[in-house]
């Protein structure tokens, strides 16, 4: 049965809202009051909830080499279908493993981890397929770029002929059995920017992403072939060492500009390991005694975050609570002062993997992480490596993490600073018992477009307040914009024989939320 709210006197109103009504509310039938309800931290209305799905050496996608484009899209879509089941809002892909692409570059061959031979046409566009599927499930998509790697060999005759590892040689050095770009010629970094930045041109992508890669990690005690290279470039730094960590700071930099200057809203994130230095080499540092990644791989990552040459910060805190060595207790902390009165968003790198390898022995250790999370208000959400380690949940630590955390729908975290605003209230149409659920309709006016949607039940039929809205209590859906005139989405979890209030929120493309649509009882 459709309905819609009746009459509401004044009085009544005032009575149900507390004694206030705001701006055009009252016509709507809604209050707009400032959420004071206690909310439930084990359901937070705003949280960023990803995997990254590795392709670098096939970890995760594809699960081989020489799959068909079919095979290869059931793989992937396996994938985001696996992240909506677990009430995840964001995939974190890597479309450039090694100076390669997974989209038709015009600086870089196609990845030799789709089809098994470097610069082979796939059949398709991987990047524009996974984006749209992404889409279809309401899922942002960030775009994971490792900048320098070359290959996971260090034998330059395994480029194809024309890759530019083999085109210009003076560029890359091999280091550990791999084979690098050389961060500290200008050349190569302005073209690493110029790879990376075509697809973020060319696609409606929600973010770049890099990971811990910069200078590679040290092996033995086999310095970098790098000393021509600063005495070239040196630009008057005392020491290689911190010449080293500027590189990778322009790189930073100057990538965060050239982002934002062509797509303003894309957000750029990086994934440091997840100790900067130890307390014992700098009073900045963490109480931690593990490997620095200032010094190990230039990573001064620290910086990257107070200077907001970033949006978000993902820091790896790959260890257990309670580890001497890196403990999770003590790098949260750290990690939360650091972002503490920046713009920039704090997001912790959790190690599913470290479960499947048998490190992680208890199955609740995940879960754990995320409630000790919840005493820093600074960690907007959690990104879980890798997809296969999700997927797999040895011990049942992602489905326990999830029965607990993730029960409900999040939205994404609000990035101010890039700009945006919220769409007016969606127009709340219809709410109708059909076969198999509850069909809810909505529409949308005015200059903003909404990207998405939240749909909103309570139970019984009754006058929503913001209260009802200041965590993900009530919140069964997010759908992304069809553009279908009305917009239409089906509670399949409605029991019948009972009533429920809906309202619908709208939300651009950076999660600026509307005001709640009219209520609708059905």
């Amino acid at each position: 049965m459709t309905s819609t709210p009746g009459p509401i006197d004044r009085r009544t109103l005032l009575r149900m809202s507390g004694g206030a009504v705001v701006g055009g509310a009252f016509a709507a039938g809604l209050t707009t009051l400032p959420a004071h309800a206690d909310t439930d931290q084990d359901r937070p209305k705003r949280q960023f909830r990803a995997m990254w799905i590795s392709s670098v050496v096939n970890i995760d996608w594809p699960s081989k080499t020489g799959l068909s484009v079919e095979e290869q899209q059931e793989e992937f879509v396996a994938w985001l279908d696996l992240a909506r089941e677990l009430n995840l809002n964001a995939v974190i892909s890597q479309v450039r493993p090694t100076a390669d692409a997974f989209w038709p570059s015009e600086h870089e061959p196609w990845s030799q981890y789709l089809t098994g031979t470097q610069g082979e046409d796939p059949g398709y566009d991987p990047l524009a397929f996974q984006l749209a599927e992404a889409r279809k499930r309401n899922l942002e998509y960030h775009a994971w770029f490792n900048p320098y790697r070359v290959s996971m060999s260090e034998d330059p005759d395994q480029l194809v002929a024309d890759h530019p590892g083999r085109l210009h040689p003076e560029w890359v050095f091999g280091y550990g059995g791999k084979l690098y770009y050389n961060p500290g010629i200008p050349e190569v970094r302005e073209f690493v920017q110029d790879a990376m930045l075509d697809a973020v041109a060319r696609y409606d992508i929600d973010g770049v992403h890099f990971d811990d890669y910069f200078y590679p990690y040290p092996v033995d005690d086999l310095d970098y072939p790098d000393a021509d290279t600063y005495q070239e470039y040196g630009r008057g730094i005392d020491s290689i060492e911190d010449w080293r960590r500027d590189n990778i700071n322009l790189l930073v930099k100057e990538m965060g500009e050239r982002i934002h200057d062509l797509k303003p809203w894309v957000k750029f994130g990086i994934s440091p390991f997840g100790i900067w230095r130890n307390a014992s080499s700098d009073p900045l540092g963490s109480q931690t005694s593990g490997t620095e990644s200032y010094d190990a791989i230039s990573a001064d990552s620290r910086t990257w975050v107070k200077q907001g040459w970033v949006d978000y910060i993902n820091p790896q805190i790959y260890w257990q609570i309670g580890l001497d060595v890196a403990d999770y207790a003590a790098l949260v902390p750290w990690w939360a002062d650091v972002v503490a009165d920046t713009d920039v968003s704090l997001y912790i790198g959790q190690a599913a993997y470290k479960v499947t390898s048998g490190v992680f022995t208890d199955p609740k250790e995940l879960s754990q992480h995320l409630t000790f999370n919840q005493d820093y208000p600074q960690v907007d959400g959690d990104v879980w490596f890798s997809a296969k380690d999700v997927r797999d949940d040895e011990l049942d630590a992602i489905s326990l993490m999830a029965e607990r955390h993730y029960s409900r729908p999040a939205l994404s975290p609000l990035m101010k600073h890039l700009g945006g605003r919220a769409p007016q209230a969606p127009v709340a149409m219809t709410a109708r018992r059909i076969s198999g659920g509850i069909q809810v309709q909505w529409g949308h006016r005015g200059a903003v477009t909404p990207a998405s949607y939240a749909i909103w039940r309570l139970k019984g039929r009754r006058l929503p307040t913001a209260d009802d809205l200041a965590d993900a209590t009530c919140l069964v859906a997010t759908v992304r914009a069809s553009g279908a005139r009305p917009e239409r989405w089906v509670d399949t979890t409605a029991a019948s024989g009972k009533d429920y209030t809906y309202v619908v929120t709208a939300y651009d493309r950076l999660g600026h939320e509307s005001e709640m649509s009219r209520a609708l009882y059905a």
